[in-house]
């Protein structure tokens, strides 16, 4: 279908306000949108000539209520290859694995972000592989906030890790680098749950979240008739932050005019509402979080340098999943053991002919999106173990060459195999052997600086040797 094209929607929603929203929304994106107010009148347009020509459907689940899932089957199998789309106030995983097990494409929680609604769409209606897809419902699965839970073994991620950890022991601003998706809030919260902060509240404005004009006034409070609009006080994140943290995601989008001010709170360490002549002094740990390198939009006239040299006392860069492809298996293993303690799932493996076609792709939604995509394949799969054929679209992407016969080991960077053709880890004493025989490859035989390399005795290694049945020459 051509992008101008113009595309049909079926918003089957009772609410007049969400459904302006919604076809106001929609028709952004060359959308029309025909509105159907109960389940019967929605399935009775299907039929019609203007129902034909139908290219998505969004179904509030408030209409048909308990039966919404018996709806979207009955939708589904009238037109199975409609994509639909439910909104719901339910934050339930099992709902979700209902909705989408009974035939619903994406699932979207109100009030659903007009960016979140528009990628949602246009997932559903192309071959666009998903991004943030359910990214709502999985990251309100239980998660430990320290650094234990931050799962990866490449080296620049460990270093950043560290970094973090060290940063999150003092009180000053820390400035937290990496892509959409790469870990950052969670980083946010490791810090914070690490710092002497840590039983204060640590509250998260994202900017890139907040209507333009209200930034101001979500930062820095207002009085009662500050502005037209402004019927009551506010209190801003700032002053009520005082002895806490204060993290502010996607920074990269805060306007000139407010940085200006940020930049002349941290300086003083006060904070002036609007419309009060006076400040109030404050105590806030400020954590920033960026999409894009901060220094990149200083160098382009875009962010003050001032600001960023107070905000990058210590920087913390995360990098991108695509970098760090020899986590994948770790992570998918950390997920799906998160994932299968959700109602109405259950724990799955995944085989090594999947996670060769995982690390194949470049994840532009890094961590998040991976997360979310193994969340889909976990609600599908019939058997006890992900395979290559659990993830159609990037399937249809990659090609079928990439999901790899099993017996393909997924590369780790490091010439050792951990997991078995099933997708379990090997024993300890093969992964030790293998090991060893690596660094005897890598050191040439040089036992002693074999030993010294891998932090035991040449006594100890001789020894290993023989039990595991190594040729000193392996």
């Amino acid at each position: 279908m051509s992008e101008f094209e113009p595309r049909l929607l079926m918003l089957i929603d009772d609410e007049p306000a969400q459904c302006r929203l919604i076809t106001a929304l929609a028709s952004r994106e060359g959308w029309r949108t025909i509105v159907a107010r109960d389940a019967e009148t929605a399935i009775a347009m299907l039929g019609t000539r203007q129902g034909m020509q139908l290219n998505a459907i969004i179904l509030d689940q408030w209409v048909p209520g308990d039966d919404a899932c018996t709806l979207i089957a009955e939708l589904k199998s009238r037109r199975p290859a409609l994509p639909i789309l439910m909104l719901t106030a339910s934050t339930s995983p099992l709902l979700a694995v209902e909705a989408m097990r009974s035939g619903a494409t994406d699932y979207l929680i109100k009030p659903v972000a007009p960016d979140r609604l528009m990628q949602a769409l246009r997932v559903a209606t192309t071959h666009e592989a998903p991004r943030d897809e359910l990214a709502p419902l999985t990251e309100k699965m239980p998660s430990t906030p320290d650094f234990e839970s931050m799962i990866g073994a490449a080296p620049t991620f460990r270093k950043a890790l560290a970094v973090a950890a060290k940063a999150a022991r003092g009180h000053g601003p820390v400035l937290i680098e990496g892509e959409s998706g790469a870990g950052k809030e969670m980083l946010i919260r490791a810090m914070h749950a690490a710092s002497p902060r840590a039983k204060m509240p640590l509250r998260i404005v994202n900017i890139g979240g907040t209507p333009t004009n209200a930034i101001e006034s979500v930062l820095f409070g207002h009085e009662k008739g500050a502005f037209p609009g402004a019927f009551d006080r506010q209190v801003g994140a700032l002053q009520h932050c005082d002895g806490a943290t204060l993290a502010l995601d996607e920074i990269d989008r805060l306007p000139l005019v407010v940085q200006e001010r940020l930049l002349e709170s941290v300086r003083r360490g006060d904070v002036r509402p609007i419309g009060v002549r006076h400040s109030f002094r404050i105590d806030v740990r400020l954590i920033a979080a960026s999409n894009v390198p901060l220094k990149e939009l200083v160098d382009e006239g875009l962010f003050l340098p001032e600001l960023y040299e107070a905000l990058s006392q210590v920087t913390v860069t995360l990098a991108p999943l695509r970098e760090r492809i020899g986590d994948i298996p770790a992570l998918c293993r950390h997920f799906l053991a998160k994932i299968g303690e959700q109602p109405g799932l259950r724990s799955l493996g995944i085989t090594d002919g999947a996670l060769s076609l995982l690390a194949a792709y470049d994840w532009p939604g890094n961590v998040r999106q991976l997360q979310a995509v193994l969340f889909r394949a976990a609600v599908f799969c019939d058997g006890d173990a992900l395979t290559g054929e659990d993830f159609p679209q990037l399937l249809n992407i990659l090609g079928p060459s990439q999901s790899t016969a099993p017996s393909t080991p997924i590369p780790n960077h490091s010439g050792v195999m951990l997991y078995t053709a099933d997708g379990n880890l090997r024993p300890l004493d093969e992964i030790e052997a293998d090991v060893i025989r690596l660094a005897i490859g890598l050191y040439r035989g040089r036992m002693t600086e074999v030993a010294r390399r891998l932090g035991i005795g040449r006594s100890t290694l001789y020894r290993k040797l023989s039990e595991l049945g190594i040729d000193n020459a392996a």
